[in-house]
């Protein structure tokens, strides 16, 4: 199966939880791709200590385009 997400907020929150559930598809053999548009590309400012946005950023071995 083939997977696309398509972030396009700076929402730490949601940025979070797209690239956790990327992750996890990663982690099943899902071949999966992650595409940062407008706001999305400002992804490394959006995360807090709640909402590790690089430590998922980091974990993720698929397609990744900003």
């Amino acid at each position: 199966m083939k997977v696309l997400f398509i972030i396009t907020t700076d929402d730490g929150e949601t940025i979070y939880n797209a690239m956790r559930l990327a992750n996890v598809g990663v982690d099943k053999g899902t071949e999966v791709s992650v595409f940062m548009l407008g706001k999305g590309v400002m992804f490394e400012q959006s995360g807090s200590e709640q909402f590790d946005v690089m430590g998922e950023m980091n974990k993720f071995e698929g397609d990744f385009y900003v």
